[in-house]
């Protein structure tokens, strides 16, 4: 990039930056040292240092990307590392508008989104395999013991990770509305802590599906360990080549892979899935808000093929199935939780993270964990719990059940 049009990039920087940060103070270092200070004076002052000039249109075009690729390297700084706050920061002022050129760069990505939100079954098992199959021992610096990689529930505010993450569990149960000797088929059942508990503790035969070689393999250990192998089938299988019918169908953090245009497929499948009696219940990740694209950085870095629905992408595709909605519950700041404690348990074993790959991804995997974090605490997204029957007389007509021990 030539002196003449980096100077042109940093004027439509600086532009840009002088409309979207409204509230707040950014003092931003360029590249040649030189220094400029955006925002109202308001609140604590964010230290931002760029030092490679090559980011500044990218800030511009694509400024999600550009701002987690820098950060990663190490080529975009905060004072402090304060992360928590830049992010606290954007999200606020991206809130009361964003600036002219910061939304063009959204319109953009809205208009080409029908292109990039394709999962067909064999792209699926790729996108999976890229973010489940690292190694093993990543996930034991930050996950609980029973690795639930999918928000807890906080029943009380002081709640440990691990007792959060068995109330997720026991809540979820209570919504099947369980009884021994029940068929469940657990769609995406992870390292297979769903499925042990199901089978523990309510006395059902569960069968979990997973597209992760990695997951597949500690799953079937862990079932074997247990004792469980005649209560509990773990197989690496898409859910849509499953043939059999279940009397309860559970997923818990799998939605959010399935992509838009795969959603009336989705629904399809698990109208033939369920038993005519049967209890189904979908936890996803969810914007309260219109639809919007999943982050390029995460989609690229994390989740490849993954897509945060709104509810008005998923409520066309159950309605022209057999299912009915009998409970939509909505989880506000749980996961902004779930994932402040993922993020200190990782950092506080971030150099066992760095002998696994190095100093990058522990910059990409700090930048993930808190992003999302903040995106939540924002109020963009929450969770959606999802209860689908097909009999108005299968679930109690009271929500008093949920919460009974």
């Amino acid at each position: 990039m030539g002196d003449m049009s980096l100077g042109i990039w940093r004027k439509i920087l600086d532009v840009g930056l002088r409309g979207f940060i409204k509230t707040g103070i950014l003092h931003v270092t360029w590249p040649d040292m030189t220094q400029t200070v955006y925002g109202d004076g308001s609140g604590d002052q964010i230290e931002l240092a760029i030092t490679d000039p090559a980011l500044i249109r990218g800030l511009i075009t694509n400024p999600d990307m550009a701002m987690g690729d820098g950060y990663m390297s190490g080529r975009i700084t905060f004072g402090n590392d304060n992360l928590d706050g830049f992010l606290q920061l954007a999200l606020k002022n991206r809130s009361l508008g964003g600036g002219i050129i910061f939304r063009s760069s959204r319109i953009l990505r809205q208009v080409t989104r029908s292109f990039i939100l394709r999962n067909p079954v064999g792209k699926a098992q790729s996108n999976v395999a890229h973010h489940y199959d690292l190694s093993a021992k990543l996930y034991d610096l930050f996950l609980d013991t029973d690795r639930q990689y999918s928000c807890a529930y906080f029943t009380e505010p002081d709640l440990s990770l691990e007792d959060a993450q068995l109330a997720k569990k026991r809540h979820i149960a209570r919504k099947l509305c369980l009884k021994p000797g029940m068929r469940v088929l657990d769609i995406g059942c992870g390292w297979g802590g769903m499925a042990l508990t199901l089978a523990q503790e309510f006395g059902v035969h569960v069968t979990g599906v997973t597209l992760s070689e990695e997951q597949h393999a500690y799953a079937v250990k862990r079932v074997q360990d247990a004792g469980l192998s005649d209560k509990i089938d773990i197989r690496l299988q898409d859910y849509r080549k499953v043939p059999e019918t279940f009397d309860r169908v559970v997923s818990v953090g799998m939605f959010e892979h399935v992509g838009p245009r795969n959603y009336g497929e989705f629904f399809t499948q698990l109208d033939r899935l369920l038993a005519p009696e049967g209890v189904a219940l979908i936890h996803t990740i969810a914007f309260n808000v219109r639809p919007q694209l999943t982050s390029p950085w995460i989609t690229k870095y994390i989740f490849p093929g993954g897509h945060i629905p709104a509810l008005s992408e998923i409520a066309p595709h159950f309605e022209a199935t057999t299912l009915d909605l009998s409970d939509l519950e909505v989880w506000r700041m749980h996961y902004a939780e779930t994932l402040k404690h993922w993020h200190d348990r990782f950092d506080e074993r971030k150099s066992e993270a760095e002998d696994l790959y190095d100093e990058t991804f522990v910059r990409m995997w700090r930048y993930y964990l808190k992003a999302s974090e903040h995106t939540f605490r924002s109020g963009q997204q929450v969770v959606f719990q999802m209860q689908f029957t097909r009999n108005s007389e299968t679930v109690p007509l009271t929500r008093d059940y949920m919460y009974k021990d």
